[in-house]
């Protein structure tokens, strides 16, 4: 699969139960109450009236817990959370990439904090050289600016402290997880292209390591200790920026001195709407809380909790095609910000002319093959076709990227952060004796960049509030695909009345060149005769075993019958949600 590899298929049940007990977990998915039957390993779904962290790697959801138990807030354990992530899943994100925050403080304010990676100053699309992976893709990273940004206004405990897990990782070593070491085997062939990343992800022999296999990382460890008493400084004016503009220098890179010093973690643009009742609350450009917001107002004039489910596969489909077709003219537009998408005129005019797929034909006795009968498939035809250059392609690769997690502690302070290095392995490019790779930012799958500007993408943090109170944290990894598994797990919790680690485990959707996407994974994917229903009105569908292809949320839902904050690990995935207890608060 293009050497993707998610939960299912790459990890067993049991793998993640001794890796919990390993880590200390004792908070198990029986906690939560009843799930479908080997869906989820028994570190995935945990909870806690004091505070929780999920992750996409178990031991990065430890380093997180780890300051809670410390006495430190959410936003420390993000931030824990976050550099020790890149450590133990370097296909998936790095300091070298870039990092989406939105936050709810415990006096109910919403904030966000944009890191994304960006061109420089300096860069001439014109003129730079094009390719979708090595040092041509490399822009300004992000991640460090934000993520040091998060803790000093946010956090409670010092930068030193809160990198401690991190820097252990990369430092003693762990033992790779088997999706991890499949997506290093992918990249194999382009990383031994580069100096720094063939000395560090492959052995002496040129080989990558095998899941079980120890991987220290001493270079990424000093990395990470110098900006642990450094700060961002350490790495964007110091000795690492050094290194860092020396390397693009001697390799036609375009970044530079002065782009490294004028980067800066900037004030994410919050947009708000509302679903049936509760606020929602993502952020905008660069990334696409706006698009999210602007499908769920669409949806909210269908009684979703009503439909049979090939009618709601069909319309979820449709409405995020269209959001999508909306979203490439906007920016083929020059638009500066999505927050028309979420006005509510906007989305009555695009729900008055969207019919629900199928309930026509039924009222009607009509049968399969009826002329008239594909509104959907037009409406995606159209999206497809105008789709290019945003998240690799029409609707972005189905093995996907980035890493996502969520923090809660017992003030109420919430954290949804997403950090992303662009497709498997990023950039493929490792300075020598860093030890982290770069996003793959400027051209190839983002498409065309202009000087300054940061890369858009699909990240979308997004919190669901009932009167001010977080009723769920959520934000996804898989490109493209991130929009859309929100925005189900959304419908499934308020119109269906899922638990999130319900909403979770059931079969999603995505919107494909003249259909849909739709999830055949076994004991949780969509019936055969709701396929075949779809197929009948002359929509193409795609039957795909997740396996994460469908996003990866690792997400926060509070209980309404306990007040308990419950962490969900996605269960395609090998991550982990670790709940804690904390007295004297």
């Amino acid at each position: 699969m293009d050497g993707f590899v998610g939960f299912r298929g790459a990890v067993s049940r049991w793998q993640i139960v001794g890796l919990a007990a390993l880590l200390g977990v004792w908070a198990c998915a029986e906690d939560a109450g009843p799930l479908p039957d080997g869906v989820y390993g028994d570190a995935q779904v945990a909870r806690s009236g004091s505070g929780v962290v999920v992750a996409a790697q178990p031991r990065a959801a430890e380093a997180g817990a780890r300051m809670l138990r410390r006495g430190g807030n959410a936003a420390d354990a993000a931030v824990a959370a976050a550099f020790a992530v890149s450590v133990v899943e370097p296909s998936m994100n790095s300091i070298g990439g870039r990092t989406q925050i939105l936050l709810r403080l415990p006096d109910g304010t919403v904030a966000g904090i944009d890191a994304t990676t960006q061109a420089p100053s300096t860069y001439d699309p014109e003129t730079a050289p094009q390719a979708s992976y090595g040092y041509p893709t490399v822009g300004v990273p992000g991640a460090v600016a934000g993520l040091v940004r998060l803790l000093r206004e946010h956090g409670t405990l010092p930068l030193a402290e809160v990198m401690v897990p991190a820097i252990e990782l990369a430092e003693e070593g762990f033992e790779l997880l088997p999706g991890e070491a499949a997506r290093h085997a992918a990249g194999a062939e382009q990383l031994a292209e580069f100096d720094g990343s063939r000395a560090h992800f492959l052995t002496p022999s040129g080989e990558t390591r095998a899941a079980g296999e120890v991987f220290a990382q001493p270079d990424l460890a000093a990395t990470l200790t110098a900006i642990s008493t450094g700060g961002e400084d350490a790495f964007y004016r110091g000795a690492i920026a050094e290194r860092i503009v020396a390397d693009m220098a001697a390799h036609g890179g375009a970044v530079t001195a002065g782009a490294l010093a004028e980067y800066r973690a900037l004030d994410a643009p919050v947009v708000r709407g509302s679903y049936r009742g509760y606020e929602l609350a993502g952020t905008d450009l660069p990334a696409s809380g706006a698009a999210t917001i602007g499908i769920l107002h669409i949806l909210e004039h269908f009684d979703m909790g009503a439909l049979d489910a090939d009618s709601w596969a069909g319309l979820v489909g449709t409405v995020v095609a269209r959001v999508f077709e909306e979203r490439a003219a906007a920016r083929a537009e020059g638009a500066r910000d999505l927050a028309f998408m979420t006005g509510r005129e906007w989305a009555a005019g695009i729900a008055a002319t969207t019919e629900v797929p199928g309930a026509v034909r039924r009222a009607a006795g009509a049968t399969p093959g009826d002329a008239g009968t594909s509104r959907a498939t037009s409406l995606i035809a159209q999206a497809g076709g105008t789709m290019a250059n945003w998240d690799a392609g029409e609707w972005g690769p189905a093995d996907g990227h980035t890493t996502h997690l969520s923090a809660a502690d017992a003030d109420g302070m919430y954290v949804a952060l997403t950090q992303t290095i662009g497709p498997n392995l990023g950039s493929k490019v490792a300075t020598p004796g860093l030890g982290f790779l770069y996003a793959a930012t400027l051209g190839g799958y983002l498409g065309h960049m202009e000087p300054g500007e940061r890369a858009r993408s699909s990240i979308s943090p997004l919190m669901v509030l009932r009167d001010g109170k977080p009723v769920l944290v959520l934000g996804a990894a898989g490109g493209a695909r991130i929009i859309s598994a929100v925005v189900q797990a959304v419908l499934r919790v308020v119109d269906q009345g899922m638990s999130l680690p319900d909403a979770l485990a059931a079969a999603r959707v995505h919107p494909i060149d003249g259909g849909i996407a739709m999830e055949t994974s076994p004991g949780i994917g969509w019936a055969a005769d709701d396929i075949a229903e779809v197929e009948s009105w002359g929509m193409v569908v795609q039957q795909v075993e997740r396996e994460g292809a469908f996003g990866r949320i690792h997400g926060i839902w509070v209980d309404p019958s306990t007040g308990e904050v419950v962490g969900v690990a996605d269960p395609d995935w090998e991550g982990a949600a670790i709940a804690v207890e904390v007295t004297g608060r």
